[in-house]
């Protein structure tokens, strides 16, 4: 039982963090900026990959390839002589999808840990009444 609840917490750890990561690609998503000047680049946006560890799993987060696209804004202070300037790499309906997708795995995992507790309970209360 405890291996199950060890598992299902760090599957918690990792929903929360894809969230995490979803919500700040989210917040950052015209957080524009210059494609030559690394002192004023565009936000770089994350991604969270699972990683078996330990019979359980982890959310990795490391930058999406690439991290910033270009894009046309001849007003911004970040353009170059063409107009261009790098933008995050954000698909706003990836995003939602991922935190949907986050929100199940999250309630599945709790579920699980509150199954768990039931059946533990049962076991004892079993073995009060045998005695």
């Amino acid at each position: 039982m405890v291996n199950s609840i060890q598992t299902s917490l760090s599957g918690l750890m990792a929903s929360g963090k894809k969230v995490a990561v979803a919500s700040s690609n989210i917040a950052n998503a015209r957080t524009t900026g210059s494609l030559s000047d690394a002192e004023n680049a565009p936000y770089s946006a994350l991604q969270t990959q699972n990683v078996a560890e330990n019979g359980g799993v982890r959310a990795q987060v490391t930058e999406k390839t690439p991290p910033f696209v270009p894009a046309f804004d001849p007003d911004s202070p970040f353009a170059d002589a063409d107009g261009i300037i790098g933008a995050p790499n954000v698909n706003l309906g990836e995003e939602l999808v991922i935190t949907k997708e986050a929100e199940f795995a999250y309630k599945a995992n709790a579920q699980l840990i509150k199954t768990d507790g039931e059946l533990f309970d049962t076991l004892i209360n079993a073995l009060d009444t045998d005695a």
